[in-house]
Protein backbone atom coordinates (compact mmCIF):
# COMPACT_ATOMS: atom_id res chain seq x y z
CA UNK A 1 0.00 0.00 0.00
CA UNK A 2 1.46 3.86 -1.34
CA UNK A 3 1.07 6.01 1.70
CA UNK A 4 1.01 8.84 -0.30
CA UNK A 5 -0.55 12.32 -0.73
CA UNK A 6 0.05 15.37 -3.14
CA UNK A 7 -2.46 18.31 -1.89
CA UNK A 8 -2.57 22.15 -3.75
CA UNK A 9 -4.16 24.90 -1.57
CA UNK A 10 -4.65 28.33 -2.95
CA UNK A 11 -6.21 31.09 -0.89
CA UNK A 12 -6.08 35.20 -1.41
CA UNK A 13 -2.49 35.10 0.87
CA UNK A 14 -1.21 31.98 -0.17
CA UNK A 15 -0.15 29.31 -2.82
CA UNK A 16 0.82 25.76 -1.40
CA UNK A 17 1.74 22.44 -3.14
CA UNK A 18 2.87 19.80 -1.43
CA UNK A 19 3.71 16.12 -2.17
CA UNK A 20 4.04 13.51 1.37
CA UNK A 21 5.85 9.95 1.19
CA UNK A 22 5.16 8.24 4.67
CA UNK A 23 7.45 5.16 3.08
CA UNK A 24 10.32 7.19 1.85
CA UNK A 25 13.86 7.87 2.86
CA UNK A 26 13.45 11.17 4.31
CA UNK A 27 14.27 13.28 0.71
CA UNK A 28 13.46 16.87 0.72
CA UNK A 29 12.72 20.17 -1.45
CA UNK A 30 11.55 22.94 0.48
CA UNK A 31 10.39 26.35 -0.33
CA UNK A 32 7.99 27.77 2.05
CA UNK A 33 9.67 31.70 1.61
CA UNK A 34 9.92 31.36 5.35
CA UNK A 35 13.29 30.33 5.94
CA UNK A 36 13.12 28.82 9.54
CA UNK A 37 9.97 26.77 8.38
CA UNK A 38 11.84 25.45 5.41
CA UNK A 39 14.77 24.45 7.99
CA UNK A 40 12.38 22.74 10.58
CA UNK A 41 10.92 21.16 7.25
CA UNK A 42 13.55 19.36 6.51
CA UNK A 43 14.21 18.38 9.53
CA UNK A 44 10.16 16.88 10.16
CA UNK A 45 11.46 14.70 7.07
CA UNK A 46 14.57 13.56 7.70
CA UNK A 47 13.98 12.19 11.40
CA UNK A 48 11.05 11.07 9.95
CA UNK A 49 11.88 9.28 7.37
CA UNK A 50 9.74 10.82 4.99
CA UNK A 51 9.92 12.43 1.39
CA UNK A 52 8.54 15.48 1.50
CA UNK A 53 8.38 18.21 -1.22
CA UNK A 54 6.99 21.58 -0.50
CA UNK A 55 6.60 24.97 -2.84
CA UNK A 56 4.50 27.96 -1.06
CA UNK A 57 3.76 31.56 -2.11
CA UNK A 58 2.65 33.86 0.51
CA UNK A 59 2.16 37.60 1.45
CA UNK A 60 5.77 37.05 3.42
CA UNK A 61 5.56 40.62 3.15
CA UNK A 62 3.00 41.44 5.58
CA UNK A 63 4.02 38.76 8.04
CA UNK A 64 4.61 34.58 7.82
CA UNK A 65 1.49 33.95 9.81
CA UNK A 66 -0.41 32.71 6.81
CA UNK A 67 2.27 30.95 4.85
CA UNK A 68 3.30 28.82 8.03
CA UNK A 69 -0.73 28.39 9.35
CA UNK A 70 -1.10 27.10 5.80
CA UNK A 71 1.72 24.71 5.50
CA UNK A 72 0.64 22.99 8.66
CA UNK A 73 -2.73 22.62 7.25
CA UNK A 74 -1.56 21.18 4.18
CA UNK A 75 0.55 19.03 6.16
CA UNK A 76 -2.45 17.99 8.11
CA UNK A 77 -4.33 17.19 5.32
CA UNK A 78 -1.45 15.69 3.71
CA UNK A 79 -1.30 13.02 6.46
CA UNK A 80 -4.47 12.36 6.96
CA UNK A 81 -5.07 11.23 3.52
CA UNK A 82 -2.06 9.11 3.43
CA UNK A 83 -2.79 7.63 6.17
CA UNK A 84 -6.26 6.60 5.12
CA UNK A 85 -7.88 4.08 7.19
CA UNK A 86 -5.06 3.87 9.46
CA UNK A 87 -5.03 0.31 9.04
CA UNK A 88 -1.44 -1.44 10.34
CA UNK A 89 -0.30 1.79 12.36
CA UNK A 90 0.50 1.80 16.18
CA UNK A 91 -1.46 4.26 16.52
CA UNK A 92 0.68 6.08 19.49
CA UNK A 93 4.20 7.21 19.03
CA UNK A 94 6.21 10.09 21.65
CA UNK A 95 10.02 11.28 21.47
CA UNK A 96 12.19 12.98 24.08
CA UNK A 97 14.40 15.12 22.15
CA UNK A 98 17.42 16.75 22.87
CA UNK A 99 19.02 19.72 20.92
CA UNK A 100 22.28 21.17 22.78
CA UNK A 101 20.72 22.81 26.34
CA UNK A 102 16.67 22.03 24.73
CA UNK A 103 14.88 18.95 25.68
CA UNK A 104 11.24 18.37 24.15
CA UNK A 105 8.77 16.23 24.60
CA UNK A 106 6.01 15.03 21.95
CA UNK A 107 4.01 12.49 22.23
CA UNK A 108 1.26 11.65 19.25
CA UNK A 109 -1.83 9.95 18.89
CA UNK A 110 -3.57 9.29 15.76
CA UNK A 111 -6.40 9.95 17.18
CA UNK A 112 -9.09 11.30 14.55
CA UNK A 113 -9.36 14.22 16.26
CA UNK A 114 -7.46 17.41 16.76
CA UNK A 115 -5.99 18.38 19.77
CA UNK A 116 -3.02 20.27 20.49
CA UNK A 117 -1.42 20.13 23.93
CA UNK A 118 0.92 22.83 24.38
CA UNK A 119 3.36 23.88 27.54
CA UNK A 120 6.17 25.11 25.62
CA UNK A 121 7.44 28.50 26.07
CA UNK A 122 10.25 30.51 24.04
CA UNK A 123 12.54 32.72 25.74
CA UNK A 124 12.96 35.06 22.69
CA UNK A 125 9.62 36.69 20.54
CA UNK A 126 11.82 35.95 17.31
CA UNK A 127 14.05 33.43 15.63
CA UNK A 128 15.67 35.60 13.82
CA UNK A 129 13.02 37.00 12.05
CA UNK A 130 10.75 33.87 12.83
CA UNK A 131 7.84 34.86 15.12
CA UNK A 132 8.29 32.05 17.41
CA UNK A 133 4.63 31.69 18.42
CA UNK A 134 4.24 30.20 14.81
CA UNK A 135 5.63 27.68 15.31
CA UNK A 136 2.48 26.44 17.98
CA UNK A 137 0.12 27.86 14.94
CA UNK A 138 1.53 25.63 12.56
CA UNK A 139 1.00 22.42 15.36
CA UNK A 140 -2.44 23.29 15.90
CA UNK A 141 -3.23 23.76 12.05
CA UNK A 142 -1.40 20.06 11.28
CA UNK A 143 -3.62 18.62 14.24
CA UNK A 144 -6.59 20.20 13.14
CA UNK A 145 -5.96 19.21 9.49
CA UNK A 146 -4.42 15.94 10.41
CA UNK A 147 -7.10 15.08 13.08
CA UNK A 148 -4.05 14.53 15.79
CA UNK A 149 -3.40 14.69 19.11
CA UNK A 150 -0.11 15.91 19.80
CA UNK A 151 1.10 16.85 23.32
CA UNK A 152 4.43 18.95 23.47
CA UNK A 153 6.46 19.84 26.54
CA UNK A 154 9.63 21.76 26.70
CA UNK A 155 11.38 20.32 29.79
CA UNK A 156 14.53 22.45 29.19
CA UNK A 157 16.11 25.14 27.09
CA UNK A 158 17.42 28.54 27.28
CA UNK A 159 17.63 28.91 23.10
CA UNK A 160 14.47 29.56 21.21
CA UNK A 161 16.19 27.70 17.93
CA UNK A 162 16.93 24.80 20.11
CA UNK A 163 13.83 24.54 21.41
CA UNK A 164 11.86 24.88 18.24
CA UNK A 165 14.14 22.27 16.48
CA UNK A 166 13.98 19.63 19.14
CA UNK A 167 10.25 20.14 19.28
CA UNK A 168 10.11 19.37 15.76
CA UNK A 169 12.92 16.74 15.34
CA UNK A 170 10.73 15.07 18.65
CA UNK A 171 7.92 15.25 16.18
CA UNK A 172 8.62 14.00 13.53
CA UNK A 173 10.41 10.69 15.55
CA UNK A 174 6.98 10.37 17.54
CA UNK A 175 4.73 10.42 14.08
CA UNK A 176 7.51 7.88 12.26
CA UNK A 177 6.94 5.65 15.80
CA UNK A 178 2.78 6.13 15.45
Amino acid sequence: MMRTASIQRTTKETSISLALSLDGQGQHGIATGVPFLDHMLSHVAVHGLFDLTVQAGGDTAVDDHHTVEDVGIVLGQALHQALGDAAGIRRYGDALVPMDEALALVAVDVSGRGVLAWDAEFPAERIGTFASELVEEFLCALVREGRLTIHVRVLAGRNAHHIAEAIFKALRRALRQA
